[in-house]
């Protein structure tokens, strides 16, 4: 017999080895971020996505703001399993075990050392030594007696400089003081204990299907629609044209609740499908373009409530809802100073009575954005969305097509009543501006440092609206804001039973969960108006009193 043939046991198929990353220090990191590269840490893994940062469907200030930083919760939070795998590629190392220290990103003033500046240093960079003292004497600060909630009116003398910004840094330490009393520790061990409940939780919804759609409840949105729809234009072939528009008011009061889970892709869970649902529904129908909402609402997810760099709060200078915005702020997000001057000075004296009066034009404002998002250069030119953008263009030209020339123009007979008709429409559906700003309005703006994990900093910088099951309906979801700030992709059919779940969650881990009436939230806003419209008049005085010593000391001299 002839030897065996060993080329036999060389047919069988290999298996590919996994590949094995360097361990990279945080040393490692800093200096591949101060030479420019754009590395977010994921499930352990450095991430390097430079490239990917033209074709990233959700802008790149959302990554801007994640440099440096564990984004394992907000990446999981706002993506789906499938666009989470495909982030392996990225891939370039391996970080050293235990919970990452994060670094402030550079979008957010974050300073990096080169290689050679971090040689023969720890691993832990002296800037974050000081971080880190900086989180023992919060420790050392609960132990004081209970702090006093900041008052406007105080008078207590800060530093004189020479712009009286030291009021508002005052002012700033103080609110810092109130959360760091009022929250868990913002220290990396305490954190890293809420983010492993946090992701216990976020198991446990997907086990009981809470990330799934509830068909049902779709089905009764789409007859609703369909009603609202069908009394506008009833009224409409009757010359009613208030009623008319009452009705198509109230319709896209109603639609935007299901635009806002197209936009978060929490509907099929497709992107393609819900991204195209979400442009009929905010383009087609609507007149607003989702590419723009979307592009502004993934970084209000990120970065909730921080005055420089959340859009959803920067409302300069019609509104500010911190004292931080009498500094004249960047906003990283516009790239832009956020001026406060003459004309935001007067405004502000009075935007507890212009509140609710500019709320309800929000939707012609909306208009202007969209434009400026499609028709200048700020919808994504790359990826799996660029093609999004044309949908929307012509989305915009059918809006208005069927609103503005068939309806308005061609319909309404005479000016008045046109006016009639827009006004009373874009009035109606207004209320939902109230609801949106609702949730954050009244919320801590407060920055309590890079280490605070993701489930903290959404439910203390976010409230939930009681209201009873029959009125979900009205409040779209948006009544669940918390709950949905920390599952952005659950259906918002869902949110209500997720609530038992998200109380024993806060119980948990000590974390006060924000619940007002809608009433009483309301009046929560409007006190937080009133309270910076006072630190207003209080800086204003600062700075003339400043002036007027200035010129009394040139005097002397």
């Amino acid at each position: 017999m002839g030897a065996p043939k060993q080329a036999e046991a060389l047919s069988f198929p290999r298996t590919a080895s996994p590949k094995v990353y360097p361990r990279l220090s945080r040393n490692d990191i800093e200096a591949l971020i101060a030479a420019g590269s754009h590395v977010i840490i994921y499930n352990g893994y450095a991430l390097k996505v430079n490239a990917w940062i033209p074709y990233h469907p959700g802008g790149d200030k959302a990554i801007m703001h994640m440099v440096g930083r564990d984004a394992t919760d907000e990446i999981n939070a706002l993506h789906s399993p499938d666009a989470t795998k495909r982030m392996i590629k990225f891939r370039i190392g391996k970080v050293e075990e235990g919970p990452w220290l994060n670094f402030t990103p550079p979008i957010q003033g974050g300073t990096f050392r080169s290689g050679d500046e971090v040689q023969g240093t720890t691993t832990i960079p002296s800037a974050d030594q000081k971080e880190i003292s900086q989180a023992d004497n919060t420790l050392k600060q609960r132990s004081a007696p209970e702090a006093t909630s900041p008052k406007s009116e105080s008078t207590s003398n800060p530093e004189v400089d020479s712009d009286g910004m030291s009021y508002l840094d005052a002012v700033s330490r103080e609110y810092i003081t109130l959360d760091l009393e009022k929250y868990p520790n913002p220290d990396l061990s305490t954190q890293a204990s809420v983010v492993e409940k946090y992701r216990k939780l976020y198991e446990r919804m997907e086990d009981e299907g809470l990330m799934n759609p509830n068909w049902q409840a779709y089905a009764a949105d789409c007859c609703r629609y369909v009603l609202l729809f069908s009394l506008s234009m009833v009224f409409l072939r009757f010359g009613q044209w208030a009623l008319s528009g009452f009705f198509l008011g109230l319709l896209w009061h109603q639609l935007v609740f299901t635009a806002h889970d197209a936009g978060h892709i929490g509907i099929t869970h497709n992107y393609h499908f819900d991204s195209i649902l979400g442009i009929i529904i905010a383009d087609y129908i609507g007149g607003l373009s989702l590419g723009w909402w979307k592009s502004n609402h993934n970084v209000h997810h990120i970065v909730t409530n921080a005055p420089e760099h959340d859009p959803d709060i920067e409302h300069m200078p019609l509104f500010a809802i911190s004292h931080r915005f009498l500094g004249n702020l960047y906003s990283t997000y516009y790239d832009r100073a956020m001026t406060y001057d003459i004309f935001a000075k007067f405004l502000l004296r009075f935007q507890t009575w212009t509140y609710y009066p500019l709320l309800s034009l929000g939707r012609f404002n909306l208009y202007a954005l969209s434009w400026q998002y499609l028709f200048g250069g700020k919808a994504p030119k790359k990826g799996i969305s660029a093609w999004h953008r044309w949908v929307e263009i012509g989305g915009q030209f059918f809006f208005w097509f069927w609103f503005g020339y068939l309806i308005v123009y061609r319909t309404i007979p005479d000016g008045w009543s046109r006016f009639t008709f827009v006004m009373v429409s874009h009035i109606t559906s207004s209320p939902l501006h109230v609801q949106i700003v609702l949730s954050h309005f009244a919320m801590s703006t407060a920055d309590l440092g890079p280490q605070e994990s993701f489930p903290q900093r959404m439910l203390r910088t976010t409230m939930d609206v009681d209201c009873p099951p029959w009125l979900d309906f009205i409040h779209g979801g948006l009544q669940f804001q918390a709950i949905h700030h920390l599952f952005p992709r659950m259906p918002r059919h869902n949110l209500r039973q997720a609530q038992k779940l998200v109380l024993e969650f806060c119980d948990d881990v000590g974390i006060p969960y924000a619940y007002y009436g809608f009433a009483h939230g309301n009046q929560q806003v409007l006190g937080r108006l009133g309270e910076v419209s006072r630190q207003a008049a209080i800086l204003a005085k600062c700075q003339k009193s400043i002036a007027k010593s200035g010129r009394l000391d040139g005097h002397h001299h």
